[in-house]
């Protein structure tokens, strides 16, 4: 994943993610702060193209790709509706400031609507205040607090 030449003004395309894209999701999410191997990789890809409701796209510019987005589809009891969450949203930190973040938002919108999802959703670190700001410049707003509980041994 080496710096792309004219990016600034490459069209960004958006499309699933496939087995062969595992390299790339594996640093993508390394970047994210989830280390993750090539083999890793190829197993979430492979349960994300065996699950209906489960959806994961990458992004590319000149063929390179250069961001993800995954995103879950269920039902929420408590709303009585279907909710779309976004479960990873990254950009490659060479590819940033190129409108790749915008674009993968569209599309998990996008997907969300077909869905008949009545609302999208998505959960951001505390510390990842640039990543907040984005949030809310893209005309997402706060909401419940998260609580975790890790399940170990």
């Amino acid at each position: 994943m080496g710096r792309l030449a004219g990016s600034a003004s490459a069209t960004v395309r958006i499309r699933p993610a496939q087995i062969g894209d595992a390299n790339d999701v594996a640093g993508l999410l390394d970047e994210l702060g989830y280390p993750c191997t090539r083999d890793e990789a190829v197993e979430r890809i492979s349960r994300v193209l065996h699950d209906p409701r489960l959806f994961l796209v990458v992004a590319e510019i000149e063929g390179a790709v250069c961001g993800l987005m995954s995103l879950d589809i269920r039902y929420s009891f408590a709303r009585g509706a279907e909710l779309a969450r976004i479960t990873a949203l990254v950009v490659a930190n060479r590819c940033s400031r190129q409108g790749i973040g915008r674009a993968l938002l569209r599309e998990a919108e996008s997907i969300a609507r077909q869905a008949r999802a009545a609302r999208i959703e998505v959960t951001s670190n505390p510390r990842r205040e640039v990543a907040h700001a984005f949030y809310l410049g893209c005309g997402y707003s706060t909401g419940s607090r998260h609580f975790i509980k890790l399940l170990g041994d």
